[in-house]
């Protein structure tokens, strides 16, 4: 019997020794300590609301012509109404152009959000790194992102090859 008690007992003790070891960040947190951060979202908020200004302006010009437009139409010729109504609309096409260019998915906004903040990104995700070797960390989460996100994880759990081998290919060789 105290055979048994030590044997359980030490392989719950080994089994410990083994046992991965988890951590979780809040980058959002992190990130609203950084003076570089702040200083870039500072940045970004002049940027857009610059952006923003020239936006309104164009459509305020567009409403402009437009009451011009329907205050002169009477007295227009068809052809002259004609030319005005295509004035409008290319002048409402450049605005929503000029739009589109600065705010949309691959617009000047993104492009310079980009720009400022993926250094702070990357030098917060070394960081995190870096702590986890310290501290001997197998695995490190990001709690502030909708979804869970792994930001930090122990090559020695990473499988990627050994599903490449059963898969019936050579690790390392990429198709092209």
């Amino acid at each position: 019997m105290k055979k048994y008690l030590l044997i359980c007992f030490l392989s719950f003790t080994c089994m410990g020794a083994f046992a991965q070891k988890f951590a979780y960040v809040d980058t959002e947190y992190i990130l609203k300590h950084l003076p570089e951060y702040k200083s870039a979202l500072t940045q970004l908020t002049a940027l857009s609301n610059q952006w923003q200004g020239q936006v309104d302006q164009n459509f305020v010009e567009i409403d402009k012509m437009y009451k011009a437009y329907q205050a002169d139409q009477v007295l227009l010729t068809a052809d002259m109404r004609k030319r005005r109504e295509n004035d409008i609309i290319e002048k409402e096409k450049a605005a929503k152009d000029f739009q589109r260019n600065i705010f949309g998915p691959d617009g000047e906004l993104f492009k310079s959000r980009t720009k400022l903040l993926s250094p702070i990104q990357e030098k917060v995700t070394k960081t995190i790194g870096e702590v986890a070797k310290a501290k001997l960390f197998d695995f490190i989460f990001d709690k502030s992102s909708e979804s869970t996100m792994m930001i930090y994880a122990s090559s020695n759990y990473d499988v990627s090859n050994d599903v490449i081998r059963l898969l019936g290919f050579k690790p390392g060789s990429t198709l092209k």
